[in-house]
């Protein structure tokens, strides 16, 4: 009887994909704090337009989205800010807990929220919305990049008939600094689905109505992350690819929300 019972279910996530079934449930049960949210993005965005008038526009932007890991999010700034791509900005959005002492240089802006949302898509949206640039580029305050990601993502996004996002592959790194392994996944929407290898510290996309994050206020329980929820969407109106070369170095954080990816 409970395998009848599970049978719909089954031809569901075939049809469809476990992960788009999932995500449709968040967004039902998710639904009024997601609505609570998106007006406090726009309320933040706002409040901190005036201090950030002076960020200049660029052919990248970078948010940093952090949350007390002050001596990482170094780490991941002084990455960013050694890209060989020199045109672009680096915005840290911080949620509501306080910035450390950050570099000085011109191309680095930082803002903090009025508050802790708890909630990475909402840090990053401010981020974004706070910005003028071609492309946006993420990068969280444990990962770290090689200086030549921006360089390969434009490669292929800043030519004739191109893609309009990229994702490059990524290098798992344990927390003792060993390597784990490397991820390296070719966009196919229909696997995309059905397994989780999306990861936005590997994309880099061109700006547009679509590029902002989900606002739902994801535990370490709701499944799938924000990263697969972005990219699988962006993907449904703009042609996405992958770049096989490891330019991301990411932590398998055990203090951190991640995604337990297939293959």
């Amino acid at each position: 009887m409970r395998r009848v019972a599970r049978l719909p279910w089954e031809i569901l996530k075939h049809a469809f994909g476990w992960l788009v079934l999932f995500e449709l449930r968040n967004k039902v049960l998710l639904a009024p704090s997601a609505l609570r949210l998106r007006r406090f993005e726009s309320a933040e965005v706002r409040r901190l337009a005036p201090t950030t008038a002076a960020v200049p526009t660029a052919l990248v932007a970078t948010v940093i989205a952090t949350h007390r890991r002050p001596e990482a999010l170094l780490t991941a700034v002084r990455s960013a800010l050694s890209q060989t791509v020199r045109d672009q900005i680096v915005m840290v959005v911080d949620d509501g807990a306080g910035l450390p002492e950050l570099p000085d240089d011109p191309r680095l802006f930082a803002v903090s929220l009025s508050r802790n949302t708890g909630v990475a898509g909402v840090v990053r949206n401010v981020g974004i919305r706070l910005t003028r640039s071609g492309y946006v580029a993420f990068l969280d305050d444990d990962n770290v990049w090689e200086p030549d990601h921006l360089e390969r993502a434009l490669a292929v996004l800043d030519t004739p008939g191109a893609p309009d996002g990229i994702y490059t592959a990524l290098r798992r790194v344990l927390p003792d600094g060993t390597d784990h392994d490397i991820l390296s996944v070719p966009f196919d929407r229909h696997r995309a689905a059905r397994e989780s290898f999306l990861d936005t510290n590997a994309f880099v996309a061109r700006r547009n109505g679509t590029l902002h994050f989900s606002r739902l206020h994801r535990t370490p329980k709701v499944l799938p992350r924000e990263d697969w929820e972005l990219i699988y969407r962006y993907s449904r109106g703009h042609e996405v690819r992958h770049v096989p070369h490891a330019t991301v170095r990411y932590l398998v954080n055990p203090d951190s929300f991640y995604t337990t990816w297939s293959g």
